[in-house]
């Protein structure tokens, strides 16, 4: 695969998994040995921490966006800088709506093998965000 192919897979997850809840093309593009390095406490680190993780905020923010704005890759890393947006709607982690929309800040990166997801690092301002609602 290409730097421009690990990019378009990255591209893929963000439009098709997270903002668009499409749990389905994870078995396509997340390998199975997948491994997110920077999990939030008690969600696990393999696939089922992603589903996991990404229901809660699509539960909080059913209109959730995913804007990538800079997206870098070298050899069989992708690194991007993206705001997750979205309006407070419904519960999330004891958090009634409140009808604030949102801006969450991401960073991550993202090692592939064969067009999938195999290692994931980031940092973001997710938590902060959802303890101010």
């Amino acid at each position: 695969m290409t730097i421009t192919d690990n990019k378009q897979v990255v591209l893929r997850f963000n439009k098709e998994f997270i903002e668009g809840g499409n749990t389905a093309i994870l078995d396509e593009i997340v390998a199975p040995d997948f491994t997110n390095h920077t999990a939030v406490p008690g969600v696990p680190k393999d696939v089922s921490g992603l589903i996991q993780f990404i229901g809660m905020l699509r539960t909080g923010f059913p209109d959730l966006r995913v804007d990538i704005l800079d997206q870098v890759g070298e050899g069989d890393l992708v690194a991007s800088r993206k705001v997750l947006r979205g309006t407070h709607l419904g519960n999330i982690m004891g958090h009634a709506p409140t009808g604030k929309e949102v801006i969450m800040n991401v960073m991550d990166f993202v090692r592939l093998r064969d067009g999938q997801y195999v290692d994931h690092w980031g940092r973001n301002d997710v938590m902060q965000v959802i303890g101010q609602l």
